[in-house]
């Protein structure tokens, strides 16, 4: 007879083995990074593939995103009497927060169930099973490719992310708003410093290497038959973002501990 607490205990050790298993596979994958040959030719492929999937919705989330962000610091700042550090406020927003975020948002929500797709027909269709029956590295042949590819993607679209968004807050607030360029650039260029820049690159990097352990994951252990690769994709994104909210709120915490801000 089991005990009555017995119902409660599996899922949650269920869940702990599949962080367990996660972090194994992230581990594996680091591993298998400096391991040669490396699958140039499977890392371009992968990489366009996010790219081609990931570049002109990016772009467009961004805009609309930025305006929003500039639109409603521009009216904060006006209300209290501190136009001026509007630019300084929209811009930092997006470079330090919303241009990462969207970023992986995109590459898990497009590049990554690609990839959990790809990865789990090949495990239904038996070919994962016969590549390590073969001794070919599934990890190394497959998934390292995929990872770096997403690491890739996400680094350069984080960049477009940040262009984009700091020059539509800025059409926005100067146009709509009636805010005075000199005043945007100015305020920008006395609080903003490289550390947020590079904070932002750092997010991107940690997010598409992430998106690309997660999709691969789910891709490589789906329930069984189509409908079990459908079900790990929608997993896979779901997982992603919640792991890209808690990394942020870490990283976030970090850096405002361990950079102090610019002064005026």
């Amino acid at each position: 007879m089991s005990s009555p607490g017995a119902s409660h205990r599996v899922p949650a050790r269920a869940a702990f083995a599949q962080v367990g298993r996660l972090a194994t596979l992230s581990w594996e994958v680091l591993r298998a990074i400096p391991r040669r040959p490396f699958q140039v030719r499977e890392w371009v492929e992968q990489a366009w593939l996010f790219a081609s999937v990931t570049i002109l919705p990016t772009a467009l989330v961004a805009i609309p995103f930025g305006a929003v962000i500039a639109m409603q610091l521009g009216s904060l700042t006006q209300q209290i009497g501190a136009q001026s550090f509007t630019g300084a406020a929209s811009a930092l927003s997006i470079l330090q927060q919303a241009s990462p975020l969207i970023t992986a948002l995109l590459v898990a929500g497009a590049g990554g169930s690609a990839v959990c797709a790809d990865i789990g027909a090949r495990k239904i269709r038996e070919e994962i099973d016969a590549m390590e029956v073969l001794g070919v590295s599934v990890i190394h042949r497959l998934v390292v490719p995929r990872v770096l590819g997403a690491v890739f993607v996400s680094l350069l679209l984080n960049g477009l992310v940040s262009v984009v968004g700091v020059a539509g807050g800025y059409f926005f607030n100067v146009v709509l708003q009636g805010g005075t360029p000199g005043a945007y650039l100015a305020s920008f260029n006395a609080l903003a410093q490289l550390p947020d820049l590079y904070v932002s690159e750092f997010k991107a990097l940690i997010y598409g290497f992430v998106a690309g352990v997660v999709a691969a994951y789910r891709g490589l252990n789906p329930a069984g038959g189509p409908k079990g690769v459908g079900d790990a994709v929608n997993q896979a994104v779901v997982i992603t973002f919640l792991l890209l909210f808690a990394i942020n709120l870490v990283i976030t915490g970090i850096y405002l501990q361990l950079i102090p801000p610019k002064e005026l």
